[in-house]
């Protein structure tokens, strides 16, 4: 009788791989084939506040800048774009294709009162930068108060 060493390290890897093969069949969308493997692309972003300034920096490897759409409409701050595939049909030979290509889009929610005008994009080595000027903050008014035929009075300390 053969002893077979059990691996519980590698039992949980490979459930793991399963269930990340059963749920991105379920989520990702894509031809699978020729040895493809279908993914779901969401470009990785970061949102940083300065003190005049939203900044938001989005990393867009292989796509080109003509693709990339920047929108607001309703105070939301829209991302998007395609990266379209670069692999080409070889005979004779497998091909693994693992980097993920299509469609995005990523959209943020931004506090009432920007200036869509004033929203400036730039693009570099596949880095999107968005500078967004923070709205002007709104200060109370002070309303004058008219007492029978006296001219209202004005405080000086508004």
């Amino acid at each position: 009788m053969a002893l077979i060493r059990w691996e519980p390290a590698r039992e949980l890897q490979t459930l793991q791989q399963e269930m990340n093969r059963l749920f991105g069949a379920a989520f990702d969308s894509g031809a699978v084939g020729n040895g493809e493997i279908p993914r779901r692309w969401i470009p990785a972003m970061d949102l940083v506040e300065e003190e005049a300034h939203f900044i938001l920096r989005a990393d867009l490897p292989g796509v080109e800048e003509d693709s990339i759409n920047v929108e607001l409409q309703d105070n939301v701050l829209t991302i998007s774009g395609e990266r379209e595939p670069e692999h080409r049909v070889q005979d004779g030979g497998y091909q693994l294709i693992e980097r993920a290509r299509g469609a995005f889009s990523r959209s943020l929610t931004l506090p009432e009162g920007i200036d869509p005008e004033s929203i400036q994009a730039s693009f570099n080595n596949g880095l999107l930068e968005v500078r967004v000027p923070k709205p002007e903050e709104r200060k109370p008014r002070r309303v004058a108060i008219n007492v029978g035929d006296k001219p209202p009075v004005i405080d000086s300390r508004s």
